[in-house]
């Protein structure tokens, strides 16, 4: 995501500053169309994992382009140092701040990642990331691929925001709380927090391939974006060490089947998700040594799933392959 501070002891996220909607319906200043936009995401971002899965699910990719900056950056916000002469190629930028001021001129909040960017204008329309995910699957429907799944069935909707809402202060937001307390008390907090929370989901997918219904949805996608990235960060940067994820087996296996889904694994560039976090949080790692571990072989090895049933994709169809220029590196 990006920015954050602590207040007293606890970590608090900062809030967005942009938080328009892109809607087909008329309730916003800014309507769907295919190519006004372009995504700005991050591979080392869960924030940004979430939009940047979505897309690939919905195949919003021909009408929808993305810009990703690099796993470093400084005060002056995400850059794009891994683009030829460190500049997004389609914006013209260095840094992403520069879109957020054409927005709002003296921008003084956090300059984050997931952020739809208006191509002709250069402008931030909106890093409302949880918005952002819902409007892509309800508000983008005649952009949609053929055969893309719903991934916001309305019979499940309530179920899937009220779990979702669980994991992101438990699980997604629960590992920043950890890593950035500031006090022993807190971390604890967050500590014991996290890990209820991940023995409750694991109960639960004990018995059922997905967190809601029998298929992918959104709240799946929340809780996979910091399941992937656990112990390649949390579990040593973060002092998320009660285990590792490969040694709950039920979380484990879950992991491994969507990574080894089309959408999800094909989005995950694990080099970068640790040079992020060990080269940019120079106050829990000062030397920003960044570890050589841990293997991540495992995900492409068989978890047993589809005993449970489920239906992936529903009445839908896989995502095809990633387009030219935004594939990541096989896993070695």
């Amino acid at each position: 995501m990006g920015a954050a501070q602590s207040s007293a002891d606890e970590f608090v996220r900062e809030p967005l500053g942009v938080q328009e909607r892109i809607t087909a319906d008329g309730s916003s200043p800014w309507p769907v169309e295919a190519g006004r936009y372009r995504l700005v995401a991050a591979r080392a971002c869960p924030w940004a994992n979430r939009i940047v899965i979505t897309r690939r699910l919905l195949g919003l990719e021909p009408v929808l382009s993305m810009g990703i900056a690099g796993p470093l950056h400084d005060e002056r916000s995400w850059r794009f140092h891994n683009d030829p002469g460190n500049v997004d190629p389609v914006l013209g930028i260095e840094y992403l701040r520069t879109a957020y001021e054409k927005a709002v001129p003296g921008y003084d909040k956090g300059v984050t990642v997931p952020a739809m960017v208006e191509v002709a204008s250069g402008k931030v329309v909106t890093n409302a990331y949880r918005e952002l995910e819902f409007d892509l699957s309800t508000q983008w429907t005649a952009l949609h691929r053929a055969g893309a799944p719903d991934l916001w069935p309305v019979e499940h909707r309530d179920e899937i925001a009220a779990i979702s809402d669980e994991v992101f202060h438990d699980v997604n937001n629960g590992v920043y709380k950890c890593g950035f307390a500031k006090g022993q008390r807190s971390y604890e907090k967050a500590y014991d927090a996290l890990f209820a929370r991940l023995d409750a989901l694991s109960s639960r997918l004990s018995t059922q391939r997905y967190l809601v219904g029998d298929t992918i949805t959104q709240a799946d996608i929340r809780l996979w974006v910091t399941l992937v990235r656990f112990d390649a960060a949390y579990h040593g940067h973060f002092k998320c060490n009660r285990q590792k994820l490969t040694e709950l087996p039920v979380l484990w296996a879950y992991a491994r089947d969507l990574f080894q889904t089309p959408g999800f694994g094909d989005t995950i560039d694990f080099a970068q998700i640790k040079q992020h976090y060990y080269g940019v949080h120079t106050e829990i790692n000062p030397t920003g040594i960044v570890p050589e571990g841990p293997d991540v072989s495992g995900w492409l090895t068989e978890h047993g799933r589809e005993s449970l049933g489920g239906r992936p994709f529903g009445r839908g169809t896989p995502p095809g392959p990633p387009p030219a220029g935004e594939q990541v590196p096989p896993l070695t």
